[in-house]
């Protein structure tokens, strides 16, 4: 059953239907909302109330959009609900420029420690551009940002993980 069947019967009552959704998607959050929350815990909490969230607002749905770029959304706020103080967007730190390429299991655990460190939107776009693939225009319509200023941003994220990498 693809998204719109699955969300058609789901709008007609039943509810069953919303389970090939998450067995869908449910992957792709967790690493999403690992991404923006730094841990696994509080990861899967998120994904388990954004699906709640996405399965209460189905009607809200318009089904000429594709499932998950909408469900991102709702994952996102979600996830910047939830979040720490300090892992909410704010007020940017001054970056150092430099970043060792990632070429050892210890390279790679540097990488994460310095991808955990990242607030959470900072952290959000490096792996949504970086891992993900997503292209600007991609981040500037899920986001609701302007083009220039996913540019910016990322850019001063890049910056913050190179000095974090750096340290």
């Amino acid at each position: 059953m693809d998204d719109a069947e699955a969300i058609r019967r789901c709008l007609e009552g039943e509810g069953e239907a919303f389970r090939q959704l998450v067995y869908r998607y449910q992957r792709r959050a967790l690493a999403h909302a690992r991404a923006l929350s730094g841990n696994d815990a509080d990861a899967a909490d998120t994904v388990q109330s954004a699906f709640l969230d996405a399965f209460r607002h189905l009607q809200r749905f318009d089904e000429r959009r594709e499932f998950y770029p909408w469900f991102y959304v709702l994952l996102r706020n979600r996830c910047f609900k939830n979040a720490r103080p300090q892992d909410r967007p704010g007020a940017d730190e001054p970056a150092e420029p430099a970043a060792p390429a990632v070429h050892s299991r210890e390279d790679l655990y540097d990488l994460r420690t310095a991808l955990d460190r990242l607030r959470a939107d900072e952290r959000e776009l490096i792996v949504l551009k970086h891992l993900d693939g997503w292209t600007y225009d991609e981040l500037a319509d899920r986001l609701e940002i302007p083009r220039g200023t996913v540019m910016s941003r990322l850019f001063h994220a890049r910056q913050r993980l190179k000095a974090l990498l750096s340290a």
